[in-house]
């Protein structure tokens, strides 16, 4: 009877906690609780959608696009013809008209199209986004938009004229994980960050087909450290110093590296370090960290099962592992990204990332690479109006 004094009410007389924030997920089982008791507003539509190469990133996004309750797909271009038929069975895609890249014109001419996808080789990025816009369609597509400053500028110069959005898909912005430690950098927790770090390192280890179209270590991989690092801080770094070495003979041989750390200088004083690997042998290993006088946070891998140990013999207790690869890891970041862009299609929001965001990150990937090819210490020069607002 001594703890009787504690005993309260029911609690359905009580106020219940609601879901935290960080509980990204039944949020959007709110979203979709509330979709079934509130009319559709007359702006909303489905919107025809075209997705170009279904390769890596391709496939990610047809799977998203074929879920997603605002998007059809009418058409697929893909070069590889004999996959055609178990595309279309598997996904169920009975409506939809496959081509080639030959026959894309086709759906540049329909008037249908609202939307299309980019995920074919980096080669095609250029000629297919602009030939896109000038049908006035919204383009979504993986970066990068061109292989140089010029011609990213004239796409989005197209897109400008036109009206339509032109969405560079830098997916780690969009991650739950990364958002949470943004968040409360932006709040101020660490107050001023005297060191932010970021690590990748790829699983399983990219084909030597990929690799040798891809564009290099710099502007494939670590645009995406870059990004994360500069977001998160709302700046650029003044001057770069890298350090890269090729421990793979394969990759040696296309004359680019399989291991990089960069050290970025920013004006405020604080310090970045990027880590990057092309082949982690344990998984995906994706990590952020930000430290500062008033504490630290960071985002540490992510595991599929995670309340699941074990142990045997003597070994002591045992985690599942991480993530094997990106498209199990950003996941929800695809998701998330995709419905940001139907959102501005729409006109509800606005482009996340813009040229000017696109070619600073290029600046300094391109910076990273000469600092890492020559061993010097490179300076970068920003203009006031290159600065992140």
């Amino acid at each position: 009877m001594a703890t009787l004094k504690f005993k309260e009410t029911s609690p359905y007389v009580q106020r219940q906690p609601e879901a935290p924030a960080e509980d990204y997920l039944y949020k959007k089982y709110l979203q979709n609780m509330a979709a079934q008791t509130t009319s559709i507003a007359p702006d909303d539509q489905v919107f025809n959608v075209a997705i170009f190469g279904l390769g890596r990133a391709g496939t990610i996004h047809l799977e998203h696009v074929v879920s997603n309750p605002r998007t059809k797909v009418v058409y697929i271009v893909d070069d590889v013809e004999s996959k055609w038929e178990a595309i279309k069975q598997y996904w169920r895609l009975k409506d939809v008209t496959f081509l080639t890249s030959k026959q894309s014109d086709l759906v540049f001419k329909d008037s249908r199209v609202d939307i299309i996808v980019v995920a074919s080789p980096t080669r095609t990025h250029e000629y297919i986004i602009t030939k896109c816009l000038e049908a006035k369609k919204a383009v979504f597509c993986e970066k990068p938009i061109a292989e140089d400053d010029r011609s990213i500028m004239k796409c989005y110069d197209i897109a400008k004229k036109v009206g339509k959005p032109l969405f560079c898909a830098f997916n780690r912005r969009f991650d739950p994980s990364f958002i949470e430690v943004r968040n409360r950098i932006q709040r101020g927790e660490v107050g001023h960050v005297h060191v932010i770090k970021t690590t990748s390192r790829d699983s399983p280890l990219p084909t030597i087909e990929y690799l040798s179209t891809s564009g290099g270590i710099f502007h494939d991989c670590m645009v995406h450290d870059i990004d994360l690092m500069t977001w998160v801080l709302g700046e650029y770094p003044q001057k770069v110093s890298v350090g890269a070495t090729a421990h793979i003979p394969e990759i040696k041989a296309l004359n680019d590296f399989d291991t990089v750390v960069a050290t970025l200088y920013f004006a405020s004083g604080t310090l970045g370090q990027i880590d990057l690997s092309r082949n982690s042998n344990y998984g995906y290993d994706m990590r952020l960290e930000v430290f500062g006088p008033k504490g630290m946070v960071d985002a540490s891998n992510e595991q599929p099962i995670h309340s699941v140990t074990r142990q045997n013999g003597l070994e002591g207790p045992q985690k599942t592992p991480i993530w094997y690869s990106f498209p199990s890891r950003f996941k929800l970041a695809y998701v998330t990204e995709f419905e940001l862009f139907l959102d501005v299609v729409m006109g509800k929001k606005e482009l996340p990332i813009k040229a000017n965001d696109f070619i600073a990150i290029n600046k300094i990937a391109t910076a990273c690479e000469e600092s890492a090819r020559t061993g010097k210490i490179i300076t970068l020069n920003w203009k006031k109006e290159e600065l992140p607002l």
